[in-house]
């Protein structure tokens, strides 16, 4: 063979392993690698340095996206800590897998990705944040605190009963993840879902974090101090000020000057402390004894006041990132030590939403602006992902378990909506369009934060929101190129109404598109609703589904003198809860009210209220499950009594003294759905 053949079979022989080794580093695709996935609450992407923040730096995390990926759009569906894990899980948007807000109970029945990757050979854990409150499933192994945990000495619920651990909650959480790392089947692909509470409310850094921004200003935000003139009036409504709604001593860490004075979420911060060790509560009033100090010498007021709480709650909610990254740092030095098993593993940095760090003037989440929507995701697997890139397509928290089971080669999830992230980490199509426009449904409306219920549509450049209760029943529209901090609401400007038509039709697709048909409530026909998903007309009936424990919609006005309230009511099998109220209040909807009705598991007729669902009187009450119960309720103003009848049976508790007329009635429900008829007033 002459010398010229040779040369081009080697370059073809050349190209050919180059483009197999390509090929091997880009099919992600049921390449079976380990998965640790570390999930933070509450963590903005703008407190990440990755991400430009300009108030701290996180350099474990810089170290995924360095050596990794970082996705530049990412966002949730529902910006509350429960609803967005239950998306992590199935893959469903809110309404589909039924943990709409916190509060409900997720239902571990429904297929979810660990149970898949389990099929499929994984082993898996769950060791930190779980707040679903139900017990997790599909875990050989899980330790998660109940509820929201405590950040010291926390305690952990377990298969086999709760137990008590000594330390702080992150550090614990990184600890028993380690743990079971060691202890793993070497033999096996894992998946770990490290779930850290912090940086979440109310900011309790760990001892090692107290010092960090000792003597630093952070940096404010330019809307610190936003008059919310440019939105629409549920803005000004919130309950999510720092100037207005943050607890000086739950919040804040300054001590009482009469402990025992204490009163509503205050308290908190009593059991708080006497979960601590004596040399934890040295440590920590150490560190804060002279800031304290001076704050309540110098007692500032009006704006420097806000200025003194952004900078202690921003260094509290910093130290507590800190931790976290100090965490991610601890278990890439696991993985470091361990090379064949970091060659294999794709670890995975993410939280459940944003976080407002004094932007507009909040703390908190919640709304569709981009502060609480957007969550960081950031990803590394050296040798299959790119390093130092950045995915631009909008990405949401329903791709995440479709995603693991790609590159698990396991099952999908058939009823997801969510679509694997693999074609956008691959170096070969990772410009690929993904998708055009991101959806997003908040439900947990008058409740802690008083943020609306609303759905909406984000497009690359633009947002449309929809206010969907009758008490807000309002529209917001941003440009996100021309004003980036949504100050200025262009719903009902001229040059913008093409393109909200559009944005509209969009709004429409995606919600057939998800089979999402929650959020209609009523037509107005109740001016105020809360807690409530979905009402529908049956004839002269009502269908009502409550999301929410004590959700109620209400007609107003003001009717004097004595009144008897009649109905029927048939509490409905298939959600949460079954029960059916009749709900009534002589005051402020959102502060007392009656609810009388039945509840079919404890078969009894009840009256609740006025304080918070309180059950104030009781009788047994049997029923058939088919036949609508008719209810009787008298109104004795003058007596200041409610007395229900039913079946057959009667009880009686107190109004309040303060009561004269019946200002609001209509029906509720917790966790459930009913269907009721027309309430005669009589």
């Amino acid at each position: 063979m002459c010398r010229n053949a040779i040369l081009p079979c080697l370059f073809v022989l050349l190209c050919t392993a180059y483009n197999a080794e390509a090929l091997a580093q880009d099919s992600l695709s049921a390449s079976r690698p380990n998965i640790i996935f570390i999930f933070s609450d509450d963590h903005a992407p703008h407190a990440i340095s990755a991400y430009g923040s300009r108030v701290n730096k996180t350099p474990h995390i810089d170290r995924l996206a360095k050596e990794g990926l970082l996705f530049r759009n990412n966002f949730c569906g529902n910006a509350l800590c429960g609803p967005s894990r239950a998306t992590i899980l199935t893959g469903l948007h809110s309404h589909a897998n039924g943990f709409m807000r916190n509060g409900n109970v997720f239902d571990g029945d429904q297929a979810t990705f660990p149970k898949l990757l389990g099929k499929v050979g994984y082993q898996t854990a769950l060791i930190g944040k779980w707040h679903l409150s139900s017990d997790p499933q599909g875990f050989d192994k899980w330790m998660v605190f109940p509820g929201q945990g405590n950040y010291y000495n926390p305690d952990f619920r377990t298969k086999d009963g709760r137990v008590r651990v000594v330390g702080h909650a992150t550090n614990l959480t990184t600890k028993l993840s380690i743990e079971w790392l060691n202890q793993r089947d070497e033999d096996r692909p894992f998946m770990l879902m490290c779930q850290h509470k912090a940086p979440h409310r109310n900011w309790q850094p760990a001892p090692e974090d107290l010092a960090m921004f000792k003597d630093t200003m952070i940096p404010e935000p330019p809307t610190l101090f936003d008059d919310y003139k440019g939105r629409g009036p549920m803005a000004k409504a919130q309950e999510m000020s720092i100037a207005n709604h943050m607890f000086l001593h739950y919040d804040l860490i300054v001590p009482p000057k009469d402990p025992d004075a204490l009163k509503g979420t205050d308290r908190v911060w009593l059991g708080q402390r006497k979960r601590m060790t004596a040399a934890q509560l040295a440590g920590w009033d150490k560190a804060f004894e002279a800031e304290n100090a001076a704050f309540l010498r110098e007692d500032p007021q009006g704006k420097e006041r806000v200025r003194w709480a952004y900078q202690r709650y921003m260094k509290n909610y910093l130290r507590c990132v800190n931790g976290v990254d100090r965490s991610v740092g601890e278990l890439l030095a696991w993985l470091d030590a361990r090379p064949e098993v970091k060659k294999n593993t794709v670890i995975i940095y993410s939280s459940d939403q944003g976080f407002y760090l004094g932007d507009h003037g909040w703390y908190d989440k919640r709304w569709m602006y981009e502060e609480s929507l957007r969550m960081p995701l950031v990803m590394s697997w050296p040798g299959h992902l790119e390093a130092g890139r950045e995915v631009k397509q909008l990405t949401q928290n329903i791709d995440f378990g479709p995603t693991f089971l790609d590159l698990a080669g396991a099952p999908p999830l058939a009823a997801a909506h969510g679509k694997s992230l693999v074609p956008v980490m691959s170096k070969q199509t990772g410009d690929a369009p993904f998708r055009d426009a991101i959806y997003y449904h908040y439900y947990e409306s008058q409740a802690v934060h008083m943020v609306p219920a609303m759905f909406g549509v984000r497009t690359d450049r633009y947002k449309l929101i929809r206010y969907y209760e009758p008490q807000w029943n309002t529209w917001e529209m941003f440009d996100l190129e021309k004003d980036p901090d949504e100050m200025n609401n262009v719903a009902e400007d001229a040059a913008y109404q093409e393109i909200r038509k559009d944005l509209e039709q969009r709004l429409v697709k995606l919600r057939k598109q998800y089979n999402d048909d929650t959020g209609t409530v009523g037509g107005g026909e109740f001016p105020i609703t809360a807690g409530i998903a979905r009402v529908e007309r049956e004839g002269k009936a009502y269908r009502m589904w409550a999301n929410a424990p004590g959700g109620y919609m209400l007609k107003t006005g003001d009717r004097l003198g004595n009144v008897t309230l009649s109905t029927k009511v048939l509490p409905l099998a298939g959600k949460q809860n079954q029960n059916a109220f009749v709900v009534f209040s002589g005051g402020q909807p959102r502060g007392q009210m009656m609810r009388i009705g039945y509840e079919v598991a404890a078969k009894r007729l009840i009256i609740m209220g006025p304080q918070w669902r309180k059950i104030t009187a009781k009788t047994p009450l049997e029923w058939d499950g088919k036949t609508p119960i008719a209810l009787q309720i008298h109104v004795d103003f003058d007596k200041h009594e409610v007395t229900a009848e039913a079946g057959g049976k009667k009880i009686t508790a107190k109004m309040p003294k303060g009561w004269t007329s019946l200002r609001s009635w209509g029906y509720g429900a917790n966790n459930a759905e009913a269907v009721f008829m027309p309430l005669q007033l009589n």
